[in-house]
């Protein structure tokens, strides 16, 4: 079993390199963010031609998620339960035995702002609901960008970046609580070569420079993790004309998905 995930900025602007990083790739189970395209313009027909169902919450211009999968998904959720937003920022679906859950988590805009608080409570909410899903899931997996770096190694320049939003002690503590749930950084169970980063900024040459950071993740469960057989960022695609600022992340598993 292959799984991914990819921030694509943009559906429609990336359709093409979707559909050809997956026929590549083929993963069984891709989670997309930033879709940014509303569900009755979403390309479900060039998704099916490809080989893939399609799950997705989108709206127009900002966020929007999307699962591609081998086979249909069941059980789908849409929303944080008791978090009143109307932001499409969660997919989650079963797929066989797995339970996948696809995030965008917001972004936070400047430590001490209105929108790092909601970044917060949005991921207290968050919290509090991968707690059940874990209670009724053991083999779970949490994907998508969570638009935080958990550790020095993590971004180019630990010094300059700390404090800083995507950086800072609160969002690495929101994120450390996820982990402490029965969660585990399926990129951190195998060595990885430094600097290691799958979000470059499209200004400074950051991409060039490598100036980037490690902020998109597969979570995997206390019972997926022995299952997991490698982790790994597919810079390939940032390359690409026009790319997303994000690159795939992407794990695989000894299990069948079925």
């Amino acid at each position: 079993m292959k799984i991914a995930t990819w921030n694509v900025n943009s559906l429609r602007v990336r359709l093409p390199q979707v559909l050809k990083w997956v026929e590549g790739e083929v993963p069984d189970l891709l989670g997309l963010q930033e879709t940014k395209v509303p569900d009755e313009e979403f390309p479900v027909d060039a998704i099916r031609e490809a080989g893939y169902d399609a799950i997705y919450a989108g709206q127009k211009t900002y966020n929007g998620v999307a699962n591609l999968s081998r086979m249909p998904g069941r059980d789908v959720v849409v929303d944080l339960p008791e978090f009143d937003d109307h932001q499409r920022r969660v997919l989650a679906a079963t797929y066989g035995g797995l339970r996948f859950i696809n995030l965008y988590v917001p972004n936070g805009g400047e430590v001490g702002s209105d929108k790092f608080d909601y970044k917060l409570a949005w991921l207290a909410a968050l919290e509090k609901f991968l707690r059940t899903e874990l209670e009724r899931h053991p083999l779970l997996a949490v994907v998508g960008d969570f638009n935080i770096a958990p550790a020095p190694e993590d971004v180019y320049d630990p010094e300059l970046l700390d404090g800083q939003v995507l950086f800072s002690e609160p969002e690495r503590q929101a994120l450390r609580r996820l982990l402490d749930l029965g969660l585990h950084d399926s990129f951190r169970l195998f060595p990885q070569p430094e600097k290691s980063f799958s979000w470059w900024d499209y200004r400074m040459g950051a991409f060039r420079r490598n100036l980037g950071l490690r902020i998109d993740h597969i979570l995997v469960s206390d019972a997926l993790r022995p299952h997991c057989t490698s982790c790994r960022i597919d810079t390939g695609p940032r390359r690409w004309e026009r790319p997303s600022d994000h690159a795939p992340v992407v794990a695989e598993f000894d299990l069948e998905l079925g």
